[in-house]
């Protein structure tokens, strides 16, 4: 029973505060132009000073992990290629199949899977977890494209020129190379200008899963039940089920498995649907996918976190 009232301890405070911003949707207290700022101001401002806080308070040669970094590399390679064989067989429209192939393998780790890293291991966790994140945002956005592009018979076209001028103006990846100096040199920012800016990434957290509550609809989603559900499936439970038994035989154990489970268990970054729709995707089907796998999620994290708990490896 312990463990049972461990992993809500974890995974309720995280998704109270989802549906609390559904409900506010859905009462007509926040609207689509509130998540539409809210999300520009968390992906712009509050994450990347929550990185660089992070990231600066500690020494970087303690926080890099390279073999936590290539497990994590190699395996958004593999979920990547399962998707698109998923994709494939599964998908018979260009348009659905980008869509499909993004929401089966781009996570939402860097709202959703911090959220629960601080519930389940405390705030001094996210400092390494930042890392992480900061290393596999360029792979992540590059295959992002690629299955948004390469799946279409009429895409958009995209320049590598596009891509790379997209990953060097990153906000989480120019925080991250802006932290690294400060936290090598052990460089301390006045108390003033920290104090402000640890405020601001206090606002990330609460801010960005009241902001994902409010942009989840069931509108339209008979029409993608079928793909929304398999997308799901694939995200939620089938890929990290392979990840994570790798990484426990590889022997991870404790918060360095803890990263990775958050990391490849979160449900679709809320992110794909605006790179959906901004590429000529199918839009509607990637925001069913952000949906199913956002309230799927509930259920296989917890009991992610419940078997690894009984093993005594998390």
């Amino acid at each position: 029973m312990t463990i049972f009232i461990q992993a809500a301890n974890i995974v309720a405070p995280v998704f109270i505060l989802v549906f609390a911003g559904l409900l506010l949707q859905r009462a007509g207290v926040i609207d689509a132009h509130f998540n539409a700022v809210a999300s520009r101001l968390v992906f712009t401002v509050t994450l990347p000073a929550l990185l660089f806080t992070k990231i600066s308070a500690t020494r970087f040669q303690e926080l890099f992990d390279g073999r936590q970094i290539l497990f994590a590399w190699l395996f958004i390679l593999i979920t990547f290629a399962l998707s698109t064989l998923a994709g494939i067989l599964w998908v018979r429209a260009g348009r659905d199949r980008g869509a499909f192939i993004q929401g089966a393998f781009r996570g939402n780790f860097a709202i959703l899977g911090f959220a629960m890293l601080n519930s389940a291991y405390g705030p001094e966790v996210l400092a390494p977890a930042a890392v992480v994140l900061a290393v596999i945002m360029p792979p992540y956005n590059i295959l992002a494209v690629l299955a948004l592009s390469l799946t279409q018979k009429r895409e958009r076209s995209i320049s590598g020129w596009t891509v790379t001028r997209q990953i060097l103006t990153n906000p989480l990846i120019l925080a991250a190379a802006v932290a690294v100096p400060f936290s090598l040199l052990q460089i301390r920012l006045p108390g003033m200008i920290l104090e402000s800016v640890t405020y601001l990434s206090s606002l990330t957290l609460p801010l960005a899963l009241l902001g994902i509550g409010g942009t989840l609809s069931f509108k339209g989603i008979r029409a993608d039940l079928r793909l929304s559900v398999l997308a799901a499936f694939l995200k939620i439970l089938l890929l990290p089920l392979i990840t994570i038994t790798a990484a426990v035989y590889a022997g991870f154990r404790g918060q360095e498995l803890g990263v990775l489970f958050f990391f490849f268990a979160s449900p679709t970054a809320i992110a794909s649907y605006a790179m959906a729709d901004a590429m000529g995707s199918n839009a509607r089907l990637a925001g069913h996918i952000i949906l199913a796998s956002t309230l799927g999620s509930i259920f296989t994290i917890s009991a992610g976190i419940i078997v690894l708990k009984w093993l005594g490896v998390f």
